[in-house]
């Protein structure tokens, strides 16, 4: 929370000069006119020529916004000129904001502030004792006497009342996390309905399926959805973002299963670990730290016997054997590139990059081949038909996938 921050320090800029035909302006010039300070302490606009076009007759002055500036007269009120040096809004506040959106934050003797529109009217009454700038939803927060927030929208509505200790934007669904005095969490979205109740620990953001995780203050964890329906209560230890329908959960026993949208065990929780699903496979842990993978059904498809195993992509999945050498298995869980690498990461654009024993890296095709030899200190997978690549000296460049340096 921010307050708003007037002209004051603006107006120690200006430094007048001796003369009453010469200006010294550091302000910028904001719709063809600045303000400038004569040698008795008086303010006027002048335009780019130079040319004095609004004398100077005011007090305090800042620069021009959707055609209006603010002046002070000699009783240190604040209102608003036009470009002709007409006031059109009377002198009659403490302080002002300048013009954004047609509206203005004021501030009354009482300092306590509000909003106008340009024609003066008071749009929200001077009664917040701090109001922030509207963001681009068209919401203000807003802080009352007992240092609550809320917020209000351009019309001057409460959205969401002054109760809260903290309020961040709305997200990119729609939806404002609020804070109370407690720590706790809760989500609200742009008409001000309750989605989620402040009662959480934590909430995450909402995935792309529409999904929100929260913590209870056990640590444990459910979902919710957009409407505000519980999908699983809090009931786990842990759940991953959901992958082709389905997310790995861990009970109170450390085991893991998954679930579905409709928060459905349907993989039972009998897993050291679990992984997301990739190609219909995820790779999970027995009991005897080994790694294989399972459909979507629970069966075990590829047996357990792997070190470590990472999602498929493209059809291979990089595993790492006993020895801790790495190579790829395809969905059957056949050893399609031997365990040779000392470290290697997934297919990408159809080139997987490989570590060799004297710490190199480079690259190989779905066949195993070297296309691109093991001399770079460390890579980047490709993209688009490039690569990064770092030399001995730090220096980082792109190479195409013939192996060739492209500047």
């Amino acid at each position: 929370m921010k307050r708003i921050k007037l002209f004051f320090g603006v107006l120690m800029l200006l430094i007048p000069v001796s003369g009453m035909a010469q200006w010294v302006n550091t302000v910028k010039y904001s719709e063809g006119l600045a303000f400038v300070k004569n040698d008795k302490g008086k303010y006027g606009f002048i335009d780019e020529a130079g040319t004095l076009v609004i004398p100077c007759n005011w007090n305090g002055a800042n620069n021009f916004s959707e055609g209006l500036a603010p002046v002070k007269n000699k009783k240190g009120k604040w209102g608003f000129i036009n470009k002709t040096g007409e006031l059109v809004i009377p002198c009659t506040w403490e302080d002002v904001d300048s013009f954004e959106d047609g509206l203005a934050i004021v501030e009354n003797s009482h300092e306590k502030m509000g909003i106008i529109d340009k024609t003066g009217k008071i749009i929200t009454p001077c009664k917040w004792d701090d109001i922030d700038d509207f963001n681009e939803d068209g919401f203000a927060v807003v802080e009352d006497e007992d240092g609550r927030v809320g917020l209000i929208d351009k019309t001057g509505k409460v959205i969401i009342p002054c109760k809260w200790d903290d309020i961040d934007d709305f997200d990119e669904y729609g939806f404002a996390k609020v804070e109370d005095e407690d720590g706790r969490y809760g989500l609200y979205d742009k008409t001000g309905k309750v989605i989620i109740p402040c009662k959480w620990e934590d909430i995450d953001d909402f995935d792309e399926y529409g999904f929100a995780k929260v913590e209870d203050e056990d640590g444990r964890c459910g979902i919710y959805d957009k409407t505000g329906k519980v999908i699983t209560p809090c009931k786990w230890d842990d759940i991953d973002d959901f992958e082709e329908g389905l997310a790995s959960v861990e009970d109170k026993n450390g085991k893991c299963g998954f679930i579905d949208m409709n928060g459905n065990l349907v993989i039972p929780c009998k897993w050291e670990n679990a992984s997301f699903f990739s190609e219909g496979l995820a790779a999970v842990q027995d009991e005897n730290k080994k790694r294989g993978y399972i459909d979507k059904t629970g069966k075990v498809v590829i047996p357990c016997k792997w070190k470590t195993a990472y999602a498929f992509i493209d059809g291979f999945a990089p595993v790492q054997d006993d020895n801790r050498k790495w190579g790829f298995i395809d969905k059957s869980g056949k050893v399609v590139i031997p365990c040779k690498w000392k470290t290697t990461y997934a297919f990408i654009d159809g080139f997987a990059p490989v570590q060799d024993d004297n710490g190199k890296w480079g690259f190989i095709d779905k066949s195993g081949k070297v296309v691109i030899p093991c001399k770079w200190k460390a890579v980047k997978p490709f993209e688009d038909g490039l690569a990064a690549v770092q030399e001995d000296n730090e220096e980082w460049s792109k190479i195409d996938k013939t192996g060739k340096i492209i500047k």
